[in-house]
């Protein structure tokens, strides 16, 4: 399956776009909201494995719907290495289908169901994580990522 193409505002005060991404591999994950126990510890163990998804030519990008200024402070308490993109329309992720209806002690509400898509050189989705467990998941995709690039 293709990989919806996109453009967003990102932390590098540029926008970014997959398509300049062609010719690498991308790690697209999905998170609620900045600064959040889960979200944090996902995206800590992103950014301490980062060398690692270069050496592969892959590149890693976080986003939610938050916007840039709390992606700016998120990334520098946490010293993040990689750009967090902002979806403050929902545009993007709606395409990739992570915006949804949650349950959170006993309410319901719309909100992002946290997954990552691992996207190949030529932009075609390789493999989805959905209602991803933070506890371990970027080693996980790590791990998929080396077997895919052997």
């Amino acid at each position: 399956m293709k990989a919806y193409n996109f453009t967003l505002p990102s932390t590098n005060n540029e926008n970014y776009s997959l398509k300049n991404s062609l010719g690498k591999y991308v790690v697209l994950y999905f998170y609620p909201k900045d600064d959040t126990p889960g979200c944090t510890i996902e995206t800590i163990d992103f950014n301490k494995l980062l060398s690692k998804f270069k050496k592969l030519e892959c590149e890693v990008l976080g986003i939610s719907k938050d916007n840039l200024k709390s992606h700016d402070k998120f990334r520098d308490k946490y010293k993040i290495k990689f750009n967090l993109l902002a979806d403050e329309k929902l545009k993007v992720l709606k395409k990739y289908k992570v915006w949804g209806k949650k349950k959170f002690m006993g309410r319901e509400f719309m909100g992002i169901n946290r997954t990552t898509f691992l996207i190949d050189k030529n932009g075609k989705i390789i493999k989805i994580w959905e209602n991803v467990k933070v506890k371990d998941h970027a080693k996980e995709v790590l791990n998929t990522l080396k077997t895919i690039h052997k």
